[in-house]
């Protein structure tokens, strides 16, 4: 039995079952069509039944000893390690990225689980001295209760335990709400990882289903406390409206328009260097991908140089079959997001943009294209691009750099390349963006370190401290053995 049959259901209480809705979501594979999977969609009832088992189950794996929490998240990483090669295949398999992308995004996955094993006893109790004699305070932290997550197609395992794997540690509950495009890997797969760890059933649940089915009623639902959304700035508006109307805290994970900036001073070898990693940052994973660079903007000092050997190298990557371990770019996601690409580069070419590599266009495929010339006041260039498609323009002096890069609504990421990293750091610090990185990609993550953006690119931080903050809550008591006088 193949793991898209195995998993393809909804899992909640421990059980996998099948949804009563009246029609199926299709899991395809986006490079050959094969079908992979054909998932009932979960209703309102399952949404009840989802809730009602994470809130059962909360209270006792909040009661567990952190001990044995932290052998869970061990043992699920002993589970993904043993079956890398099983589960990359998989992710490839749905999504269509290539197997090192695949590998990554499941290396990120233990990342965020090894982060949980050491959340799990991390003492967070504060004691603070009382002006008042005899009396002592400490502030402690609770679960915050039940957590719903929703996550994105393009990295859906890792994302999910970005919320998911903290969230447990803390001795919350959790109901994960995958993408339709991934239902397995940002699902099942999660769900099946933490089963055969031994996560108690009902701390975890699995609801497979589409806005059309269910409007706002994972989010309004009265149970959970905190929603985790990742997704289009357009549907996180939408997401925090309906969350703050229900008083719920709310972590919006959302678009992006990366700058890639390349300063007069990068030449010789860290220009090569700097061409790979904007290659990198743009292409990764076909461009779907929040952090991807839209935009690379370079010193016309070294313009001319560095669009040479970044054109060079984009018409080197290999497009196929994302199965050959040769191949760097595969399809996109669906027939929907390969068609807006194309029009996007027609949008570009039609305002009068020169495309200085222009791949063909078939299926789900849109081969990379570098596009130049674009005017000023293009929206094409204050907006997410969300594939293999990149804008390239060039700035006189740091000042410009800087404007170009905030041009923008978004905020989530930047990159700075010089040799000079005092001064990386003092344009990073003028860059609008949650997450600048001076000399790497716009695509580094680092789960010891906050994640997050700012402006239409989402609110709140995760990681570390971040994701204690978000998915606990504080409580401060106050004690004394004395029976002092009281106000009346």
């Amino acid at each position: 039995m193949s793991y898209f049959t195995e998993l393809g259901h909804q899992y909640i209480g421990g059980q996998w079952q099948v949804g009563s809705g009246s029609w199926d979501i299709i899991d395809f594979n986006p490079y050959n069509g094969e079908k992979l999977a054909a998932i009932t969609v979960a209703t309102a009832k399952e949404i009840d039944a989802a809730y009602e088992a994470a809130a059962r189950a909360q209270g006792a794996w909040a009661d567990t000893d952190p001990g044995e929490r932290r052998r869970v998240f061990e043992r699920a990483i002993e589970v993904i390690e043993e079956r890398t090669d099983e589960f990359a295949a998989l992710i490839t398999d749905e999504l269509g990225g290539n197997q090192a992308k695949s590998v990554i995004e499941l290396v990120s996955a233990v990342e965020h689980l090894r982060q949980a094993m050491i959340t799990t006893a991390e003492d967070t109790t504060v004691h603070s001295p009382s002006p008042e004699p005899g009396r002592t305070n400490r502030v402690i932290r609770r679960p915050i209760g039940v957590v719903t997550v929703i996550s994105p197609f393009n990295f859906p395992l890792a994302t999910a335990m970005m919320s998911v794997a903290p969230a447990l540690a803390l001795g919350n509950a959790v109901v994960l709400k995958p993408n339709q495009n991934s239902p397995v890997s940002g699902g099942g797969l999660v769900a099946k990882v933490l089963e055969e760890a031994g996560l108690p059933a009902g701390v975890l649940n699995v609801l497979v289903t589409d806005i059309a089915e269910i409007g706002d009623a994972l989010i309004e639902h009265p149970v959970p406390s905190v929603i985790s959304f990742a997704g289009s700035d357009e549907v996180g508006r939408h997401v925090a409206e309906v969350a703050a109307r229900q008083l719920k805290r709310c972590v919006l994970q959302l678009s992006n328009n990366a700058a890639f900036v390349v300063l007069d001073d990068v030449r010789g070898e860290r220009l090569d260097y700097a061409v790979r990693a904007a290659v990198s940052s743009r292409f990764v994973f076909q461009g779907q991908v929040c952090m991807a660079a839209n935009r690379i903007l370079v010193d016309r000092a070294v313009a001319d140089e560095f669009t040479e050997k970044f054109v060079a190298a984009v018409r080197a990557l290999r497009v196929g079959d994302p199965r050959d371990p040769a191949t760097h770019i595969g399809p996109l996601i669906n027939a929907l997001q390969a068609d807006a690409m194309r029009t996007i580069i027609k949008q570009a070419l039609d305002a009068g943009a020169t495309a200085l590599v222009q791949g063909s266009t078939y299926d789900n495929f849109v081969e990379p294209t570098v596009l130049t010339g674009l005017p000023e006041d293009s929206a094409l260039l204050r907006q997410e691009i969300f594939g293999p498609v990149a804008l390239l323009a060039t700035f006189d002096g740091e000042e410009e750099a800087i404007r170009m890069a905030n041009d923008t609504p978004y905020g989530l990421t930047a990159a700075v390349h010089t040799p000079d990293l005092e001064r990386g750091a003092r344009v990073a610090r003028r860059i609008r963006a949650g997450m600048v990185h001076v000399n790497s990609t716009t695509n580094l993550q680092d789960v010891t370190v906050m994640f997050g953006g700012d402006g239409a690119s989402g609110l709140g931080r995760l990681n570390g401290r971040h994701a204690i903050d978000l998915f606990s809550t504080e409580q401060w008591i106050s004690t004394r053995a004395d029976m002092p006088e009281v106000p009346l």
